[in-house]
């Protein structure tokens, strides 16, 4: 069994660049795979693999500076699903575009995922998905608003053309696993918005301990790793990645005369040039090269 580990945390790092190559071999020597961003705000990313090597990345996270309080969700998967690990080196550990705001200096009131329901079901509460519409479009909270954004970066002026729409509300917000909510919140309370909410957690923690009988959320949840989706209890969906634009696929999707194995679906089909499916093709075929002799073709 593989474990599955989705983590953020905001903090001071004064040189997160000297933190990044100790980080790096530890991982590997635990054989551990993933991905994790390291910023002057802190850090965020998905690792996977056993148990105790789990426990001794998440043991070391924690002993990073102002990292001892590290909260983690975890989830289970029956191969690993990720090909190699990344620590990487961002001005952002979730791009948000917006140098005046500061998730360490205020946040909208966390809701745990039981009284979530509650909330959103309140006639004056007006309840935002803040992930970006590949997401949202296999799975949301019931009578959510889309924003309909490509990024993250895009909120802010979505906000500032939409805000009249949510006068005199209570605003409650949500995201996979809480991050961006850390910033949305501290940017609405900044714009003058009296009382905002979210999901502490995220939708995972709220999949993982909400029954599904008594759940609001509707489809399945988009996630950033080769399971590419998860339903309730964390269970992995019938979602495959589009190898050319990374979209969220149904078997049905791919069943589309558009929908060609590492080069294109329906969706992306008309975005791309004949050069970068030929390029996409070459590697495909790289890849099932590489498949039949056993060995991978990306990652290490």
């Amino acid at each position: 069994m593989i474990i599955v580990a989705a983590l953020y945390h905001f903090t001071r790092f004064s040189d997160p660049a000297a933190l990044r190559g100790p980080l790096l071999d530890l991982a590997l020597a635990q054989g551990i795979k993933g991905s994790l961003l390291l910023a002057s705000e802190g850090i965020n990313g998905t690792i996977a693999g056993t148990r105790s090597g789990i426990d001794v990345v998440l043991a070391n996270l924690r002993g990073l500076p102002g990292c001892a309080d590290l909260e983690w969700k975890e989830s289970p998967a029956q191969t690993m699903p990720f090909g190699r690990m990344k620590v990487r080196l961002k001005r952002e550990i979730v791009t948000m575009g917006q140098p005046d705001i500061d998730p360490k200096a205020r946040v909208g009131h966390y809701v745990s995922a039981q009284d979530w329901n509650a909330l959103i079901s309140a006639p004056d509460v007006a309840v935002i998905d803040t992930r970006n519409d590949y997401e949202v479009s296999i799975g949301t909270f019931e009578g959510a608003v889309d924003p309909q954004t490509k990024s993250f970066g895009e909120f802010p002026g979505w906000w500032e053309a939409n805000k009249e729409r949510f006068h005199n509300k209570r605003i409650a917000m949500f995201c996979t696993g809480g991050i961006r909510c850390e910033k949305s919140t501290n940017f609405l309370l900044g714009q003058g918005v009296a009382e905002v909410f979210h999901l502490k957690g995220g939708i995972l923690k709220y999949l993982e301990e909400v029954p599904q009988e008594d759940s609001l959320w509707q489809g399945q949840c988009f996630v950033f790793d080769e399971r590419v989706s998860v339903g309730h209890g964390l269970v992995p969906g019938p979602h495959q990645f589009c190898r050319a634009c990374r979209r969220p696929l149904l078997p049905q999707d791919r069943a589309d005369p558009l929908y060609e194995e590492g080069v294109s679906c329906a969706q992306c089909h008309g975005e791309t040039a004949d050069a970068d499916r030929a390029r996409y093709r070459e590697r495909q075929k790289q890849m099932k090269l590489a498949e039949a002799r056993g060995t991978q073709h990306l990652g290490g």
